[in-house]
């Protein structure tokens, strides 16, 4: 993939990013260079964290009192501090809130080369069992302030993650636990297809932006043309608030939850908790609906603009975002 071709000029805009690193990483990870190439416009701040989790904790304390970022992400070991600066918002990604275990678990002890260069110019550290008590320690603080920011933690948890699962742990605490396709560390496939969609709805709460709806009507028809289906929906998650809208039987309502998995295997983040069920389209309110099936459950009765997937003017996906590139975001 060609990186610029997904730059977001005027995505956190004039605002600040704080990126908290893994552990034996560093500022210079790839994903932090990633993340200052599509966001263009953002300033990213990435320290190179202190080893001793005490010291690493005041570190990023006092950089979120003196640089006041607008966002912090954090990943691993990154997320598990990152959850404790509060009053952020803030996005952990696989956060490794039982360290101590996690290394431990993978023969973490002795010496350890760091991934990244370091600005002190250190190659490699020690792991102690006194260092996992320290880690140990200061992860037991984590969520104790959770109730006071419910709303502004995100969390992304790999779907193929084999070195933390935590996402059960985050989800007692916060509503906003979700599911990506990926491992345990970032790439830029992850970092574009499912990090900047997070990035995106906090920038436009925190800016007041209200962006057009479209509703996408799940059906047999278009699941059987689904190839183009995700790549239409990221296009047009950069512009407009899309949902997808799915009937049900009623006298099988087990069947509800299959919609959901659906959606979450195909489409992935940018329609993470956008699913709605009803067999009543004509009562959506929305600005448009793309529905290859209108006759069925009140399509034709919608009262914004209807989209006929299939039809002479909209036979493909293709068709669907030449349609919408020409409203610009209208």
């Amino acid at each position: 993939m060609e990186l610029y071709e997904y730059a977001r000029p005027g995505l956190m805009a004039g605002k600040k990013v704080l990126y908290v690193h893994g552990f034996a990483s560093s500022g210079q990870t790839g994903s932090v260079h990633t993340l200052r190439l599509l966001l263009p416009d953002a300033a990213v701040v990435a320290p190179d964290l202190p080893v001793d989790p005490n010291e690493a904790m005041n570190l990023l304390r006092d950089i979120v009192s003196k640089e006041n970022p607008d966002l912090v992400i954090g990943t691993s070991m990154g997320g598990m501090y990152t959850e404790m600066l509060y009053g952020v918002d803030r996005i952990l990604v696989n956060p490794a809130f039982q360290l101590a275990d996690t290394i431990l678990k993978n023969n973490g002890l002795g010496r350890r080369e760091f991934h990244n260069k370091r600005a002190d110019g250190e190659t490699s550290f020690l792991v102690t069992k006194s260092l996992l008590e320290r880690f140990r320690e200061v992860s037991s603080h984590c969520f104790e302030r959770a109730s006071d920011d419910k709303d502004r933690v995100f969390g992304l948890f790999g779907i193929r993650d084999t070195l933390v699962d935590t996402l059960g742990l985050f989800h007692s605490h916060y509503p906003q636990a979700i599911r990506f396709d990926g491992e345990h560390h970032l790439n830029d496939s992850v970092i574009v297809h499912s990090l900047l969609p997070i990035i995106q709805r906090i920038d436009d709460r925190q800016n007041g932006v209200s962006r057009p709806v479209v509703f996408i009507s799940l059906s047999d028809t278009l699941v059987n043309h689904s190839s183009g289906m995700p790549k239409a929906v990221e296009t047009l998650a950069t512009s407009y608030d899309v949902h997808i809208v799915s009937g049900f039987d009623y006298n099988t309502p087990g069947t509800t939850p299959d919609v959901v998995k659906w959606c979450e295997a195909n489409l992935g983040v940018p329609v993470w908790n956008r699913v709605s069920i009803t067999n009543h389209k004509n009562l959506l309110l929305a600005d448009y609906l793309i529905d290859a099936e209108p006759e069925l459950n009140g399509g034709q009765e919608f009262m914004g603009t209807l989209i006929h997937f299939g039809s002479d003017t909209f036979k493909t996906w293709e068709d669907i975002l030449t349609y919408f590139s020409r409203l610009g975001g209208q």
